[in-house]
């Protein structure tokens, strides 16, 4: 969507008293000192966060607490607000109505930078879901490295799917504003297909194939139709569902080091009901469900009884699926697989449907591209 295309719809109290509050951080944080820093706030205003009456009184007492914290470091002098160049945008904050917005709206801003020379660094802050961090980080995963070189993104968990933020809760994520951090480079997961024109798709999270691209695929479409947590109702829904909408056939799976040599008992020939890619280990998904509970970037599901799905779906939440018989997880950096039936992928909330014609496919780690924040260790 071009950047002329992006409107903020009317003014939002909530909206309007969080970025007043951020406003009063973002002046004080200790990213990128002794240069120039320009922040844009990146706001879903459907988010969670937002419209939750509870979640919003949370989220605003913790960012008060916040505005004190960052309030005893310096004032720099070299601060403010980012512009963009769309007349309707407000400086330092942009407000996503849609599917592309978040997406345009940083584009339009590495495009000022490029133009600007290198007088300034950039903080994108992002406040929403895991929708809205996969459209940043695909931006700036896209852009000239030069020009990434000056930006670095911190990611809020204001959404309902916070699996892509840089902390579980808000104020993990407002300590790596006010305390001592370290920029670094996270890597990016694509998927590719043998089908010209067809990815590669991106995802900074997780991407995976199988029962769990289902649910994300069925949460997707019936969002704002059913009350609640609908993912945890569709994980119960898929285990009766899924074998009878999609053929669990064999998956032919060959796993790939760095090197890309073939990682050891990487290669296999079995029935998947669900291959889970990580950018790294220690990743959650569908609302900080621990599917990469350790330092292992991979995990592989064979398929299993009905009963057994149901018996196992719970464990999940701690991790300890791991220790099933029909796990497996190991390290990888690219994964290739191909079978004969339809399945789905899922990159970080967003679906597609992989067909015969689209196999061989491939999920593959990116070089550390992606500059996030880490804090600083003290000694």
């Amino acid at each position: 969507m071009p950047a002329d295309k992006l409107h903020n719809p009317r003014s939002n109290p909530r909206i309007d008293e969080f970025a007043a509050l951020m406003g009063k951080i973002c002046p004080h944080t200790l990213i990128a000192p002794g240069k120039t820093l320009r922040w844009l706030l990146v706001i879903n205003p459907k988010a969670g966060g937002f419209t939750i009456k509870s979640r919003w009184k949370r989220h605003r007492s913790v960012l008060e607490d916040y505005v004190n914290r960052a309030q005893a470091n310096p004032l720099r002098p070299l601060c403010g607000p980012a512009a963009l160049s769309n007349p309707e945008s407000r400086a330092g904050l942009v407000l996503s109505g849609g599917p592309g917005d978040a997406e345009a709206a940083v584009r339009s801003l590495l495009e000022s930078a490029e133009r600007g020379g290198e007088k300034e660094f950039f903080l994108i802050i992002t406040a929403g879901g895991d929708g809205t961090s996969l459209e940043v980080q695909s931006a700036l995963y896209r852009a000239p490295g030069e020009t990434r070189e000056r930006f670095v993104i911190l990611r809020l968990p204001m959404g309902t799917g916070n699996d892509g933020a840089d902390a579980p809760e808000l104020e993990g994520a407002l300590e790596l504003l006010t305390e001592p951090v370290d920029i670094v480079k996270a890597r990016a997961l694509r998927l590719f297909t043998s089908t010209a024109g067809k990815g590669p798709f991106l995802a900074f999270n997780i991407l995976s194939v199988g029962l769990d691209a289902f649910v994300t695929h069925m949460t997707n479409k019936m969002k704002g139709k059913l009350p609640g947590d609908s993912y945890k109702l569709w994980v119960d829904i898929a285990a009766l569902l899924y074998d009878r909408i999609y053929t669990v056939g064999p998956l032919e799976l060959r796993a790939l080091d760095a090197e890309g040599r073939e990682v050891e008992g990487g290669k296999f020939r079995r029935n998947i009901l669900l291959l889970a890619v990580g950018a790294s280990g220690r990743r959650t998904y569908g609302s900080r469900k621990k599917i990469l509970p350790d330092d292992r970037n991979v995990c592989a599901l064979n398929q299993m009884s009905l009963l057994r799905k149901l018996a196992l779906k719970g464990l999940f939440n701690y991790g300890t699926h791991i220790d099933k018989p029909e796990a497996f997880l190991f390290n990888a950096s690219r994964v290739e697989f191909s079978g004969l039936y339809p399945i789905l992928a899922q990159m970080d909330g967003e679906t597609v449907l992989l067909r015969p014609e689209d196999f061989p496919a491939a999920i593959e780690l990116s070089p550390p591209v992606i500059p996030v924040l880490k804090m600083r260790q003290r000694h």
